[in-house]
């Protein structure tokens, strides 16, 4: 083979809408097939191309690491790492822009290709194995009736899937029961810029027919590792228990309500936040329990359930299961996920109300509902619609204004109807059961200043908590007149079930005893089991206030609240999350989007809301899996794994010259390592993760700066060995880091290194791999993601269509601000942008701040004073839009 560069293909003929390229691809057999993927791709397309082999060992001029060939955009400034990814692109203007479906379709084809087929023509050695015919049988299914093409228009997924299939070129032709594949195969022969990009592949790889993409190791020894750094994970082997003399970890996410599909921004806020806690405790050794489950009580079930036409149990069975199966795909690993309809809810509920009771903490007082007359039946607030009386839209609900965004009570609405039978409602009393606050504050506040100390919990939750107990806590209603929900076990109050945030967090204890008999282990044990509690930061008053006080009530010896970790809010490309206008990405259909769950995962854990609101965009969703987690960790690990099976056979070699590299490299890691766990102890899970893609790249600027290519292997065998021998255990380090983030590629670098799980541990030696140990086969760990605005289109919805219209009629219809300015008939919240404040202004604003929060909370409590406040609040709205009124003027 020439050792000169091969000079470019087409350099006379001019470039095609500037799209020039370089293919940069290995000299030797591996991985030969992807080169050939992007020859035949700037052959048909006729973009002009140059080609430039890796130096030895895979590193091309510029020190990147070639895993089989990457091709370089030169006018798009761009390097695309995957063979398939360059096809894509480079045949993109073929292929029309606005057919979503061919973009679909040619994915189907090259997911199959790259999770099937490449596999096992790699095992097959060029013969026709069972699988490898099973799959020819599959293709063949496709091409009939598919035309020319696999996918029409285009023959992006034809070159991908053909070149794959070259290493088999004389067996397809010999063979006779795929006669779709057979005429397919002559079709393609027949492409004359096809055989010329397969003649040039040829002759700069000096072969007539391409090798198995790797040899895939099989019967490997077992693994040499040192025993003080494995830990074996036994959580679904048998049931956990607290444990004496050692940490014991409770972990609880907020239950997500069962009457959605959940959205990424559901998924962040508890469910994944807690996983990944619960993950890194079970890799320190730590006895841990992690329990979620769906809340399937309340109004908002009884509602959906009419919207659906069926039964409330019907809509929970429903719901929970697409709710498990949304998780499960994200890899969530519950200890027990469990639901709040069972009969130890009801149980435990009835309990700790009947002790709250005995312990004269519950009151008796009535409140005026609505009644609807027609069907005999208080109403719950949601079941209420009508005029809203702030802004006049004709379909506010009785709970709050889907216009104007104001919190509302039945009772104000006008001309209200029921929203089960039209029926016009009549006002009526109603006797409830309420939890006695106030007289509780002491023993809450006390509480709440030893743990939030011994906890740390984060400055925001105690502002929100210190909030409440500043005005003073009031009793707060726990009964409602439904039929959905934990009945009441009190005379005279027999057609009433509690308030669904008084039954809901019960579901944690409940939840456990589903879980098994001995719940009381975990639940009534605050000497030796501390709770971990994870949540949006608008749950904080019910995990800090209303349960704690709950369970204090009762005088039993609860275990509370040791650590709440919450979140703020994530957003879609600047919108809000809707499942009714398509918006977003939701649990039900992330699969269907052909990206993994771990980059799902990574993205949202990298990006997690934990001091302000965060976003989703989909161009940084993509960077990040092409720049973070390909190009940093992917590399790491496949450039280490393909050298040791390509240099040594697999068997990791021990270290043989420690210099001042490996002194740095132990100091860098070890003190990263010691911040991680530090982060990941204190819950901060954002910065954990970056500390871990950090060592990730200390590791590929250490095999960088050292030099590590077939030369070093020849020329100084004692430094080749120690460079690749830390950077094995470096690997094996960060399969255990990036665990808690990234289950499935954890569990991949272990199959490529042939090792059990590790341990998250304070320090590294470099040295846990035992000497000789024979490591596996390569994986790719990422796949590029190229199809931005395919995606974007995708989940973007219709977001104007279901936009409330403004209300017409009675109550004036009149446009208002949402949120800050305006809304309540013109009637301002605060100075619009560039008014000057003057001290009237000011103060006005204070004031309906305050006078706006004490509503808020006198409504949610269904305490008395609401008419009062609400008429306050008015009244200062009206004063400062008065007071702005003659700032303008002047």
């Amino acid at each position: 083979m020439s050792k000169k560069q091969p000079k470019p293909q087409h350099q006379n003929q001019p470039p095609q809408q500037g799209a020039v390229a370089n293919i940069i691809f290995l000299p030797d057999r591996e991985d030969s097939t992807d080169a050939l993927k992007l020859f035949l791709a700037c052959e048909i397309a006729k973009v002009p191309y140059g080609t430039t082999k890796t130096l030895p060992g895979g590193v091309d001029a510029n020190g990147r690491y070639v895993s089989g060939a990457l091709i370089e955009l030169v006018n798009d400034q761009r390097v695309l790492f995957d063979a398939n990814a360059g096809v894509r692109h480079v045949l993109s203007k073929h292929t029309p822009r606005d057919r979503i479906d061919l973009h679909a379709q040619i994915g189907h084809w090259m997911e199959w290709e790259a999770g099937k087929l490449a596999p096992a023509v790699g095992a097959a050695k060029g013969v026709l194995t069972p699988q490898v015919r099973e799959l020819l049988m599959e293709l063949d299914r496709g091409l009939v009736g598919a035309g020319a093409t696999l996918v029409k228009d285009t023959k992006a997924a034809d070159i991908v899937v053909y070149s794959c299939l070259c290493p088999l070129t004389v067996e397809i032709k010999k063979e006779t029961s795929i006669p779709a594949v057979t005429a397919w195969w002559k079709r393609l022969g027949r492409d004359l810029n096809l055989l010329k990009g397969l003649q040039a592949w040829k002759k700069l790889t000096s072969r007539e027919d391409a090798a198995p993409v790797e040899v895939k190791r099989t019967n490997l020894p077992p693994p040499k590792v040192e025993p003080s750094v494995v830990i074996e994970l036994r959580h679904h082997q048998e049931k956990i228990l607290p444990k004496e003399g050692q940490r014991n970890i409770l972990i609880t996410s907020a239950l997500p309500y069962v009457n959605n599909v959940p959205h990424l921004g559901n998924i962040i806020g508890c469910v994944l936040s807690a996983d990944v806690y619960a993950r890194f405790c079970r890799l320190r050794g730590y006895n841990t329990l992690y329990v979620c489950g769906t809340d399937e009580h309340g109004t908002a079930t009884e509602t959906k359930a009419l919207e659906e036409g069926v039964s409330c149990q019907e809509l929970c069975d429903k719901y929970h299961a697409l709710h498990r199966q949304a998780y499960d795909w994200f890899c969530c690993d519950f200890d027990y996920f469990g639901r709040t309809t069972t009969k130890q809810q009801t149980a435990i509920t009835q309990e700790i109300f009947l002790k709250l009771e005995k312990n004269g903490h519950i009151l008796e007082d009535t409140i005026t509902q609505l009644y609807c007359e027609k069907h005999s039946s208080f109403l719950a607030d949601r079941f209420v619609e009508g005029v809203c009386p702030l802004c006049g839209y004709e379909d506010a609900r009785g709970d709050q204004c889907d216009k104007c965004g104001k919190l509302l009570n039945p009772i104000e609405l006008i001309n209200p109807r029921c929203k089960l039978d039209g029926a016009t409602p009549v006002p009526r009393t109603s006797k409830h059961l309420f939890l006695n606050l106030t007289e509780q504050q002491p023993k809450l506040e006390e509480w709440i200043d030893s743990s939030s100390v011994k906890g740390a919990w984060s400055a925001n939750t105690v502002t929100i908590t210190k909030a409440w107990l500043k005005e003073g806590l009031k009793p707060r209603c726990i009964t409602r007149d439904l039929k959905w929900g934990v009945p009441v076990p009190k005379k005279g109050f027999e057609d009433k079930v509690f308030y669904v945030w008084f039954d809901a967090p019960i579901g944690y204890p409940s939840i456990t005893a589903n879980y098994t008999e001995e719940w009381e282990k975990w639940w009534k044990n605050p000497d030796n089991v501390q709770l971990y509690q994870f949540m949006g930061k608008d749950n904080v008053p019910f995990h800090t206030v209303i349960f704690p006080s709950s369970l204090i009530g009762t005088s039993d010896p609860w275990t509370l609240l040791h650590h709440i970790s919450t979140t703020e809010y994530l957003h879609y490309e600047g919108e809000k999350f809707s499942k009714s206008r398509g918006v977003g990405v939701f649990g039900n259909n992330a699969s269907e989007s052909g990206i993994s769950a771990d980059v799902y995962r990574y993205y949202l854990l990298s990006n997690r809301p934990e001091t302000s609101d965060s976003q989703f965009t989909w161009a940084a969703f993509a960077d990040a899996n092409n720049g973070e987690l390909l190009y940093n960790l992917g590399n790491l690990v496949n450039r280490v794994v393909k050298f040791l099976n390509k240099q040594y056979d697999g068997a990791v070699p021990g270290s043989k010259s420690d210099g001042p590299a490996e002194t740095k490299l132990h100091s860098d890691v070890n003190t990263q390592l010691a911040q991680y766990v530090k982060a990941l102890e204190e819950v901060q899970l954002r910065t954990a993760l970056k500390l871990a893609m950090s060592i990730s790249a200390a590791g590929n600027l250490y095999l960088a700066e050292n030099k590590i290519d077939n030369k070093l292997f020849t020329n100084d065998r004692d430094r080749c060995d120690t460079i690749i021998s830390y950077g094995a255990n470096l690997v094996y380090l960060i399969s255990a880091l990036v665990y808690p983030y990234m289950p499935n590629t954890s569990a991949s670098i272990l199959r490529q290194l042939n090792l059990p799980q590790r341990r998250i541990t304070e320090e590294w030696s470099g040295r846990d791999i035992v000497p000789g140990h024979v490591i596996g086969s390569a994986e790719y760990l990422f796949k590029p993601i190229d199809n931005v605005a395919e995606l974007k289109a995708k989940y973007s919805g219709n977001a104007k269509a279901a936009a409330p219209e403004p209300a017409k009629g009675k109550g004036g219809g009149k446009k208002g601000k949402s949120g800050g300015g305006g809304g309540g008939g013109g009637l301002l919240n605060e100075a619009p942008a560039g008014v000057e404040k003057t001290p009237e202004i000011v103060e006005l604003e204070k004031k309906i701040k305050e006078v706006g929060e004490t509503v808020r909370k006198l409504k949610a409590e269904k305490a008395v004073g609401v008419e009062q406040a609400v008429a306050e609040l008015l009244e200062a709205k009206k004063k400062l839009t008065v007071a702005v009124a003659g700032v303008t003027k002047n």
